[in-house]
């Protein structure tokens, strides 16, 4: 049965002719991606300060306070390190500690900001609910949170680089553009899992289980020279594994000897730079399409 949209018998335009003519939006109406970008920008003294607040409280009842930032990766490494370093003896490495420390302070970078993403819409219904401001403030603020606790452990990574016997080059200033294209792909990371964690509650379940998988695949324990004895189609899949590629990328700025898998370096900064768009704007673009469904039902 067909409808009729209703005409207003004064002036004969139909209410959406009236709305438009007035200027009346549908309520929580999505803006377009420029406005919404423009309007994200506006909050960024909100996001810098939210994420601050986030970084204070998560260490607000440990005695050690902020201490843990760098004392949590540093357990983990001397745990790592007994188990395969020790025990299975895979420390070929000719500085395997400084080799081990790298991987897994830079993919707890990634690990961090995934796992907290996936609760920055779920866990925050009630400021969603009561204030109105672009949601995507929410999952940024999480990863500005877990890039300043990074800041801190690379303090402490540059100090065991350096204890262990790795001189001090120019070629270190290359961490800073790596750490930049990672930081970027995990805000686009962080916004996906934050979508699609407001739709599924049990994501942040499965979630350490896909990470577990993903750090034995990035060569964050042992050479990854050991990827190059399996399958052509399986190493040249790994050599995309976007963590792999920031991980060689941090490795290969910091130690003199740090094997790389994939041998033009050329092409390993443009794998880094390529997943940091395609994830920044990929990731950018799918939240802001969910961006009415947030804090409802």
């Amino acid at each position: 049965m067909a409808t009729t949209a209703l005409v207003d018998p004064d002036t004969g335009l139909t209410q959406a002719q009236l709305a438009a003519r007035h200027g009346l939006r549908v309520a929580g109406e999505r803006p377009s991606v420029v406005e919404y970008s423009r309007r994200l920008w506006a909050y960024r003294h909100f996001i810098a300060a939210y994420a601050n607040a986030k970084l204070v409280a998560s260490y607000s009842n440990a005695k050690l306070g902020q201490l843990w930032q760098v004392l949590t990766p540093l357990t983990n490494a001397a745990v790592y390190y007994l188990i395969f370093g020790v025990v299975l003896a895979q420390n070929d490495m000719p500085n395997y500690i400084a080799y081990l420390t790298t991987g897994l302070f830079i993919f707890n970078f990634t690990q961090s900001a995934v796992l907290a993403g996936t609760q920055a819409i779920s866990s925050n219904l009630g400021l969603i609910r009561a204030l109105h401001f672009p949601r995507a403030s929410l999952p940024l603020s999480t990863t500005l949170t877990q890039f300043q606790q990074l800041l801190a452990s690379m303090v402490v990574l540059i100090g065991i680089v350096l204890v262990t016997g790795e001189p001090i080059t120019l070629q270190w200033l290359l961490l800073i553009p790596a750490l930049f294209l990672q930081a970027i792909f995990n805000a686009g990371v962080v916004l996906l899992v934050a979508r699609m964690g407001s739709k599924a509650s049990d994501l942040k379940q499965v979630m350490p289980f896909v990470l577990r998988t993903w750090m034995y695949g990035s060569g964050v324990l042992y050479n990854v020279s050991l990827f190059e004895r399996l399958p052509a189609w399986a190493t040249t899949l790994v050599q995309y594994n976007p963590l792999l590629v920031y991980i060689e990328l941090a490795r290969y700025a910091l130690l003199e000897e740090a094997p790389l898998l994939n041998e033009s370096l050329t092409q390993l900064w443009l794998v880094g730079a390529g997943w940091a768009l395609v994830a920044g704007i990929g990731g950018f673009i799918y939240f802001w399409r969910g961006e009415q469904e947030y804090g409802r039902g």
